[in-house]
């Protein structure tokens, strides 16, 4: 298993595992024996099953016809592909944990918040706010009173 998660096994997504290698091959137009050396090579990677045969997704299959086309049509080799197909997986990592740290910082934001206000209601009430006077440019002289002889 490559650490695809399903919390329903009766649910079918991209990431469910139900081709078989022929099925596979057509689907994406490729030679099964090129699927399994894009699976020794790394470039995609299917389920298993208990028997060890292979089981494709349809975003496997998104993925052999992705290396297909590169390799075709961009004239990329394979080693560069590969490249290609982990820097995305690590972009598509990277953009996930930005978006769970973002999601952190907005939830302590919003309980910095609360805790804000409940200390401003916990304020007491007879007190009398503060003001600052407005500075001005005019000179005060304080003279004592001299006492009378």
């Amino acid at each position: 298993m490559d650490g695809r998660r399903r919390s329903n096994p009766y649910e079918l997504t991209d990431e469910t595992p139900v081709y078989v290698i022929s099925v596979a091959a057509q689907l994406s137009g490729l030679h099964p024996q090129t699927l399994r050396q894009y699976d020794r090579l790394g470039l995609v990677s299917p389920d298993r099953t208990a028997g060890r045969g292979r089981r494709y997704s349809a975003r496997d299959i998104e993925l052999l016809r992705t290396v297909q086309q590169l390799s075709q049509q961009e004239g990329i080799n394979l080693a560069g592909i590969k490249r290609i197909i982990e820097l995305e997986n690590q972009v598509a990592a990277l953009q996930s944990r930005v978006a769970e740290l973002s999601a952190a910082v907005e939830g302590a934001a919003a309980a910095m918040q609360q805790r804000e206000a409940a200390v401003h209601a916990s304020y007491r009430r007879d007190l009398v706010p503060y003001q600052e006077v407005q500075q001005t440019s005019a000179l005060v002289v304080w003279r004592p009173k001299r006492p009378k002889d």
